[in-house]
């Protein structure tokens, strides 16, 4: 299958292939025929299987049939018809860097909004009329409660890494944003994992939704090698920075159990030579972003 054959607007199929890609992933060919239907969609993607792009491009190319089928007044705000939530800030810059790329030549603009920094930006933007907007669900509360974004004639709602936010406890504000959006909109959920409260919410907000797995349940993505080292503790990091010495690594993520060990962590890898910095909630917006 290429991506010719999904029938997207050539305005975003000639920004997708200029990049380089060719054929749609699976993810990609399941996901984009059910969203231009209009169906909701129930998937399981794992990172860096081309989920974003899965509900950018149905959505951007159904967005660009809205404005051609519904001109706006010169003196008209564009309405917000599209919202991306998801779990964390970083996330949403990813999804919202990936609209604007994929939405390039088309005209529709998108917004981002999270917190950790000024919301008058954001304000200012939304004030200016948007097409999509992703967002956290905290930031996107405050900015409710400002009326400073209306949900009264959105038509696409997307859930993303729903997975992550349940484990952070985003169910209430989840709860508080559905009860402002049309109950005829058209909802997408994607998860790196299906479980019994991921199954639970699916309930209450899709409707006779397509379920998309691409992969075994549950499984790790294809392109993820995982190999484990028997160590003792008091010699995890000096393994640690010597194998990203000695295989030349120029990009490593370390998960670790505490924000307090994540500071120690890196302190510990620039001694080693390694430039290293941590990133962790209780750090301001602008030091996660220099990170």
């Amino acid at each position: 299958m290429s991506f010719s054959s999904l029938n997207l607007d050539p305005r975003l199929i000639s920004g997708w292939t200029a990049a380089g890609y060719e054929n749609p992933t699976p993810i990609q060919a399941a996901a984009i025929p059910a969203v231009l239907a209009g169906k909701d969609v129930m998937a399981g993607a794992q990172t860096g299987t081309g989920k974003t792009a899965a509900f950018a491009l149905p959505i951007l190319h159904r967005l660009l049939k809205i404005r051609e089928d519904n001109p706006l007044a010169s003196d008209e705000v564009q309405p917000l018809r599209g919202l991306v939530l998801t779990p964390t800030r970083e996330l949403a810059q990813q999804v919202y860097k990936s609209f604007v790329k994929y939405g390039d030549d088309t005209g529709l603009k998108c917004a981002i909004a999270y917190g950790g920094i000024s919301i008058n930006p954001q304000v200012d933007a939304l004030a200016e009329g948007v097409d999509v907007l992703v967002a956290t669900p905290g930031r996107l509360l405050d900015l409710m409660q400002k009326q400073a974004v209306s949900l009264s004639q959105l038509q696409f709602l997307v859930f993303d890494e729903a997975d992550r936010m349940l484990d952070m406890g985003f169910i209430i504000d989840i709860q508080r944003i559905l009860k402002r959006v049309p109950s005829d909109r058209q909802t997408m959920l994607f998860s790196a994992t299906f479980n019994e409260e991921i199954f639970t919410l699916s309930k209450n907000i899709l409707r006779d939704p397509e379920l998309i797995e691409v992969d075994a349940r549950n499984t790790t993505a294809d392109k993820v090698e995982q190999m484990v080292y028997v160590v003792d503790e008091d010699k995890k990091r000096e393994l640690t920075s010597f194998m990203i010495g000695s295989k030349n690594w120029q990009q490593v993520l370390i998960f670790v159990r505490t924000k307090q060990g994540a500071d120690e962590l890196a302190k510990e890898m620039c001694k080693d030579g390694i430039k290293t910095q941590s990133i962790h909630g209780d750090k301001s917006q602008g030091a996660r972003e220099r990170a």
